[in-house]
């Protein structure tokens, strides 16, 4: 991977509703602190990638997959001089839990035990479900992410524990994020929002920290890139968005953006518009045939957001065309249509 480019791809494809897909490969990027609506399922085909979860940096290398929660603060950055590359899912909370209803035994609100799993069946279906996904089998993508999901579940599952609001710290931080969401785009300085609230400032800082797991400016970031995400999805142009979720301009918006989602505002909307584009022509019913497999290797992919360019055409030529080699993972070289016979085999 040295000298490779940084290169990322962040869509959803019409037959996956509701499941965010990216495929990256990062060197000098750093992810800061941030949460996501949905899971993440990510599995590392190269490289190593080090994230800072539950108070403690995880390692997750070549073969293991990182597994995050919905709504739990992380971060994300290389852990080798080489960088990392990964393919992810982030599957929504209902999803997940009717996979878990229907194919295990967990109770409760199902989620992820330990955030490194190291498995590499389940993370080649990981890479599986990608490429089915681009190359538009829709039956293989939804079969492949529910027994990744399913197997996973099996191995790594258990009921996420319910956060109660109890203590007066907790309830002044659910005071206060209620306040940030109201006022996001004018919000408050630390002070006026502590003296509103009848706390200190320090106070406030301690209580939001200990019930979000990061500072309330911190918090405000990133909920403001969500609230972006769901106005870009809505068709807003990114310097709209930008100034409704208060930030200062575009070029803001995309320092946030990138820095979360990992692609920028523009880049993902119009991966966007391309699925609804698909959606709409199957709702139409245009009878286009589905691109077959060499057909879709074949294309170019414009909207894949390439952050630096090699500085080794070699090294250039090797990230978008990837050959055999003792690390190759499904996508690269497997069939989506291979599905396995058990999702806890």
């Amino acid at each position: 991977m040295a000298g490779s480019v940084e290169r990322a791809r962040h869509w959803q494809y019409a037959e996956l509703p509701g499941v965010d897909l990216l495929r990256a490969s990062y060197v000098e990027k750093i992810f800061v602190r941030h949460t996501h609506e949905n899971f993440v399922i990510a599995a590392i085909a190269d490289g190593v990638e080090v994230f800072h979860h539950g108070g403690a940096d995880q390692y997750a290398g070549a073969g293991t997959l990182a597994l995050v929660n919905p709504d739990t603060p992380h971060t994300g950055r290389a852990g080798v001089p080489e960088g990392w590359r990964y393919g992810a899912v982030y599957p929504s909370p209902e999803l997940v839990a009717e996979i878990a209803a229907e194919t295990t035994t967990l109770r409760g609100t199902p989620g992820f035990i330990s955030p490194v799993l190291d498995d590499p069946y389940a993370a080649g279906l990981v890479h599986q479900v990608l490429r089915a996904a681009e190359e538009g089998y829709a039956l293989a993508a939804d079969t492949l992410l529910r027994v990744a999901v399913t197997r996973l579940l099996r191995l790594n599952g258990g009921p996420l524990p319910q956060r109660a609001v109890h203590t007066a710290g907790a309830r002044v931080a659910a005071r206060a994020r209620a306040v940030l969401e109201e006022r996001m785009a004018e919000p408050p300085t630390l002070e006026r929002l502590a003296a509103d609230l009848g706390v200190s400032p320090f106070a406030l800082l301690r209580a939001f920290r200990d019930a979000y797991g990061m500072p309330p400016h911190t918090w405000l970031t990133d909920a403001r890139v969500r609230r972006a995400r769901h106005l870009l999805d809505d068709g807003f142009a990114p310097a709209a968005a930008a100034v409704a979720v208060g930030f200062t301009d575009q070029p803001h918006l995309n320092r946030h953006f990138t820095r979360i989602v990992g692609v920028p505002p523009g880049a993902y909307q119009r991966e966007r518009k391309d699925v609804e584009r698909e959606r709409k022509n199957v709702q139409d019913g245009d009878g286009r045939p589905l691109l077959p497999s060499r057909a879709w290797q074949n294309r170019q992919h414009p909207q894949t957001y390439a952050l630096k360019k090699a500085e080794n055409p070699t090294a250039l030529k090797k990230a978008e065309n990837p050959t055999s080699s003792s690390s190759e993972t499904p996508w690269e070289s497997g069939s989506p249509s291979d599905c396995p016979a058990s999702p806890s085999g």
